[in-house]
């Protein structure tokens, strides 16, 4: 028994000795630790530690906003809020919750409609009880979008977060945000953050080309040490970016767009560009990109077509001219050359559907002459073709237009040799092949001739605004203060006019209108696949109106469309400006209706008409405008109702297009139109039989 005893001791001594020669260890461990941190090692410490207080941040600088030239907001950065509420500080009032959540299901429901109050209730019960049990993390998002600061205020001021203020949270974001969506979204462009500062830059358009006034400049914070941890100080403050005014008009930004979509639709185009730009300063007051979707649903902005090269077809010809005249080549525009159908030129023949035996100037203009327009070019450059380079280098063509846009690029046009080929390819090149020229530098060039010859430089800068400093205008500057004579930009006038109202203009059928009169080239080139010319089209129309007095220039190009430049290039064009005409936009002249030109391009002064009022089947209504209008009877002249008809099409001839809209449709007929004004022409003749559902096109005219 005494032995077990002793036995016992022993281990207890043992384990006792064990223990605490394990704490000795771990006492002489903590000892050495703390002498080697404060002794041994104690200036490495010392150096961490002011390195980690004098370690500075960088505070990133409120970004600019970009706006419209009447300063409406394009892009801005605004604070948006993922609002969420903790479930964990809700369980702990967990009576209140269930009691109150009745009322904030109502609440729910009237601020965001896309679940009524009990799905709310449904919702929230299943979240609550899933996080609750551990299922889940216990921060729930509430609403699936972010919301504005003053959305945010709102949902925390219902009943129940105002008695209850525990559990609701938001986490804070800034975006930049385009308050008119799509509206010119590839010209203003987008940012993103940068993979290695995390700073927010530019990616595209206005954000990309104009990053470093927007962006600022970024300030230094200082790391502080504070009874209560270590914060920021500010020692160096951000500089926050430029608030840049553009050239775009919103109003004339939204009618470019709708019908640039308008006639891609219509024509099934790949895509399209329109840019307007006014003659006097080069500002930039719509420009719009659209491609097709690859879902397949409609059009969307795409990539800015407008500022990369495109071979432009017979739209370079104007500018082709504008070298021979002034390098002499060409004086009078009347005389005539020796033209033809056919022209082989170094054993290639330039075929010449629009030619004739002999044509002037004015007329290959007007004609859209393959022929003459080489003829005239190799007159005087076959000897050297890399002059023609040369001469339009010289012109300032070539030079970069730093217009404000994103991925400008400047026209290619190879400096020509002199063999055979060189020569050949100046033919082409002549006439709009074997180039590559930006729709933009295109547009330049035709402005200049609107403009007596001032080679304006595009943009889309207007100013630039920053609290605490004066605003800075961007001037009007000029690529070449005369790329020509006005002389000669009046010859070209009068030629680009004769393209839209010559008897043979290539743009007489669809762009020719009483309202606004348009000056202009079209232009068609294949485009190429692999090197080799493929059966689709590429199809220009590059013009100026009104013509008498030029107040804006404008380019559409549109790529892949089911007919030809004028009825579809052309035709955007002319609908922008009957827009603009119709909405007031082309200044105080009440119309600018087409009038014939002297040899000189002088509009020559016609008799007006009296005032014609459309007939309508209702006498009312045809009393009620004319009172309304304050027209004397006598200049009114009232055109007679159409006849019923028993059977077949409906006679809408000479009625307003609301009544025949009316009766086709009653009739079963699915009714399109183009124009303004009355019935001037209808598809399907009177009286004819039709199907249910057939289609019948209506031409309007005032």
């Amino acid at each position: 028994m005494k032995s077990k005893r002793q036995n016992n001791k022993k281990h207890i001594f043992l384990r006792y000795i064990v223990v605490v020669a394990a704490m000795l260890l771990f006492s002489a461990y903590v000892v050495w630790g703390l002498m080697r941190t404060t002794v041994v090692q104690v200036d490495e410490w010392n150096k961490k530690a002011d390195q980690l207080l004098t370690d500075s941040t960088a505070i990133e600088p409120e970004r600019g906003k970009l706006l419209a030239d009447n300063g409406t907001v394009l892009a801005a950065n605004l604070n948006f809020n993922t609002v969420r509420i903790d479930w964990g500080d809700v369980a702990k009032r967990d009576s209140m919750f269930r009691m109150g959540l009745p009322a904030l299901c109502d609440s729910l429901a009237a601020f965001d409609p896309s679940r009524d109050a009990k799905q709310w209730r449904d919702e929230l019960l299943r979240a609550y009880e899933q996080r609750v049990k551990g299922h889940h993390n216990h921060a729930y998002r509430l609403f699936r979008r972010m919301l504005t600061n003053n959305e945010f205020e709102r949902v925390h001021a219902f009943p129940y977060f105002s008695l209850n203020k525990s559990g609701l949270y938001a986490e804070p974001e800034q975006r930049r945000t385009k308050p008119y969506g799509t509206m010119a979204s590839r010209s203003i462009g987008f940012v993103g953050r940068d993979s290695l500062s995390s700073e927010r830059h530019g990616r595209a358009g206005l954000e990309m080309a104009l990053d470093s006034l927007l962006y600022g400049k970024p300030g230094v914070a200082k790391r502080i040490q504070l009874n209560s941890g270590i914060v920021n100080a500010e020692s160096v403050p951000a500089v926050n970016g430029y608030d840049i005014t553009t050239t775009i008009n919103v109003a004339l930004q939204d009618i470019v767009e709708t019908e640039l979509y308008n006639m891609c639709v219509e024509t099934e185009s790949e895509w399209g560009t329109c840019v307007l730009m006014e003659v006097a300063t080069g500002e930039i007051k719509a420009i719009s990109n659209l491609e097709k979707s690859k879902t397949g649903d409609g059009y969307i902005e795409g990539r800015n077509n407008a500022v990369l090269g495109y071979e432009p077809g017979s739209v370079m010809k104007p500018i082709s001219m504008m070298v021979a005249l002034e390098d002499g080549i060409v004086s009078n525009i009347d005389s005539l050359i020796t033209t033809g159908s056919v022209w082989n030129y170094e054993g290639r023949p330039i075929r010449d559907p629009h030619g004739g035996a002999q044509l002037s100037p004015r007329q290959i203009i007007e004609t859209s002459s393959n022929i003459g327009m080489s003829r005239i070019i190799a007159s005087k450059y076959a000897s050297d073709p890399g002059k023609f380079y040369d001469r339009l280098a010289g012109m300032g063509f070539f030079e970069p237009m730093h217009s404000g846009i994103g991925g400008e690029t400047t026209p290619r046009i190879k400096r020509l040799g002199r063999t055979r080929g060189d020569r050949i390819a100046l033919t082409r090149m002549a006439f709009g092949y074997a180039t590559e020229i930006p729709p933009l530098s295109t547009l330049a060039i035709y402005n200049a001739i609107a403009n007596d010859g001032k080679y304006v430089r595009p943009h889309l800068v207007k100013k630039l605004s920053r609290p605490g400093e004066p605003d800075s205008i961007v001037p009007v500057s000029y690529i070449r203060q005369q790329v020509c004579s006005p002389e000669n930009a009046q010859k070209l006038r009068i030629m680009l006019h004769d393209v839209v109202f010559g008897s043979r203009g290539t743009a007489r059928r669809w762009v020719q209108d009483d309202e606004v009169e348009i000056a202009g080239k079209t232009g068609t080139a294949y485009v190429t696949e692999g090197g080799q010319y493929t059966t689709r089209k590429r199809l220009a129309f590059c013009g100026f109106f009104p013509y008498d007095k030029p107040k804006y220039s404008c380019i559409v190009l549109m790529s892949g469309a089911n007919r030809g430049a004028a009825a579809s290039s052309g035709m955007v064009l002319k609908n922008v400006a009957l827009k603009m005409y119709a909405r007031g936009l082309l200044g105080e002249a009440p119309s600018y209706a087409a009038a014939s030109v002297d040899s000189k391009g002088k509009p020559v002064e016609r008799q007006v008409s009296q005032p014609t009022f459309a007939a309508s089947a209702s006498p009312r209504m045809r009393t009620n405008v004319q009172n309304g209008l304050d027209m004397d009877k006598r200049q009114v002249k009232v055109l007679k109702a159409p006849d019923k008809r028993s059977g077949g099409v409906p006679d809408v001839m000479r009625m307003n297009v609301r009544e025949a809209i009316r009766r086709l449709e009653d009739a079963g007929l699915t009714v399109r139109f183009n124009g303004h004004g009355y019935v001037a022409s209808q598809s399907l003749a009177p009286g004819s039989p039709y199907a249910r559902g057939q289609v019948i096109n209506l031409g309007l005219r005032n």
